[in-house]
């Protein structure tokens, strides 16, 4: 997917997900709880919603977006002090080996083209003992597109991969994850909620 698109999409990103509230409230409070006083790295930010909600309970977040305009969002109205914004490609990132606790990479690995080279380098920045929170947008086993989805497309949103639950599960674990919660929370697009290890 282009950066022009989320670079455009940038300004209302937030408001076009308040109608997913009961999404975004699940995330704020599960990831907060995995993020207590942990060096945290978040990839694909948007915004900065999740990164500004579980910084109360974090050690420290690094959030990172591929999209310029969307790390100038993040930067707007109050940031916590022990959150930075950067804009980074979670394909290519430029941390350290073993640097973060922590990595969450929500509704992202659906849109990269080769989402096998964000995970090899999630695995590289992650500590040995890190936990990584993936949560993602699945889809019905029919490939009917629903009006949101059919909406998104529109703008020029387009999903490189259509995972059903079973079939995003099975990605990760191809990847070298064990998986450990998993839960669906149903929205406009249902989501998987997933913690996992190397």
């Amino acid at each position: 997917m282009k950066k022009t698109v989320w670079d455009f999409f940038a300004p209302i990103y937030e408001a076009s997900m308040k109608s997913q509230k009961n999404i975004y409230d699940y995330l704020y409070q599960n990831i907060s709880r995995a993020a207590e006083g942990k060096a945290v790295l978040e990839l694909a930010t948007g915004p900065g919603m999740i990164a500004k909600h579980i910084a109360s309970s974090a050690k420290s977040v690094v959030a990172t977006d591929f999209a310029p305009n969307m790390i100038e969002t993040a930067k707007k109205g109050e940031v916590p002090q022990n959150v930075t914004f950067e804009v980074a490609d979670a394909t290519s990132l430029p941390y350290a080996d073993k640097a973060f606790d922590l990595v969450v990479i929500a509704n992202a690995l659906h849109i990269i083209p080769e989402p096998q080279k964000a995970l090899a380098q999630i695995k590289r920045v992650l500590k040995d003992d890190g936990l990584l929170i993936a949560p993602n947008f699945i889809f019905r086993k029919s490939g009917a597109k629903n009006l949101w989805q059919k909406i998104l497309a529109l703008v020029g949103i387009k999903f490189a991969h259509e995972w059903t639950a079973e079939e995003y599960l099975a990605f990760l674990r191809e990847n070298g994850l064990k998986i450990g919660k998993s839960q669906i929370i149903k929205g406009r697009i249902d989501l998987l909620y997933v913690e996992c290890a190397f």
